[in-house]
C-alpha cells in the first residue's frame, strides 16, 4: 500500500452503519416529539434524556455517559432549564454539586419519549422477529462492551 492509499474494507464500515442508525433514531425521536406537540425539542436534548436518571444526575456524570464535554452538556442543560424541562438543585450527597432533575413538565415530555422508544422496540421486534431483534440488541451491547474493555486494556498498556 502506498503512502496516500487507504486500506479497503470491502464493505461499509461498522462505524458508518452505527452512526447512520444512531442519526436515524435521534432524528425520529425529535420528529416524533414535534408531531406530539413538543416543537421546542432538538437533537442535542437527546443526550440529556438518554443520560438523566429517574432520581436525577450530576451534569458531569451525564457528560461522561453521553461522550460529550462538561461544557456542552452544561449548555444543553441550561437551555432545557430555560424551557422548563429540567431544574437544578443542590445534590443532597454533596451540597457543592448540583443535581439535574426533571420538572413535572419534563417528566411528561420524557414519558412521551419513552413511549416512542417502546413503540420502536415493538416495531423492530415485529420487523425482524423477536429472537433476531434480541440477538441484534445483544450483539450491539457486546460490541460496546468489547470496545470499552479494549480501550481500557490499551490505556493500561500505554501507562505501564
Amino acid at each position: 500500500m502506498s503512502r496516500g492509499e487507504l486500506p479497503r474494507l470491502g464493505r461499509k464500515p461498522l462505524v458508518a452503519l452505527m452512526d447512520r442508525a444512531n442519526r436515524a433514531l435521534q432524528a425520529d425521536m425529535v420528529q416524533t416529539a414535534h408531531r406530539r406537540g413538543h416543537p421546542e425539542l432538538k437533537a442535542a436534548h437527546n443526550y440529556v434524556f438518554s443520560t438523566l436518571s429517574e432520581n436525577g444526575s450530576r451534569a458531569a456524570d451525564m457528560a461522561v455517559r453521553a461522550g460529550v464535554t462538561r461544557q456542552s452538556m452544561g449548555e444543553v442543560i441550561r437551555e432545557m432549564v430555560d424551557l422548563g424541562i429540567l431544574e437544578m438543585r443542590p445534590d443532597p450527597e454533596d451540597r457543592r454539586a448540583k443535581l439535574v432533575t426533571y420538572t413535572e413538565h419534563g417528566r411528561w415530555i420524557a414519558g412521551h419519549g419513552r413511549e416512542r422508544l417502546i413503540e420502536l422496540e415493538d416495531r423492530f421486534a415485529e420487523e425482524f422477529g423477536p429472537e433476531q431483534y434480541d440477538i441484534a440488541r445483544d450483539v450491539i451491547g457486546r460490541i460496546a462492551g468489547l470496545l470499552d474493555r479494549w480501550s481500557e486494556e490499551d490505556h493500561e498498556e500505554e501507562t505501564a
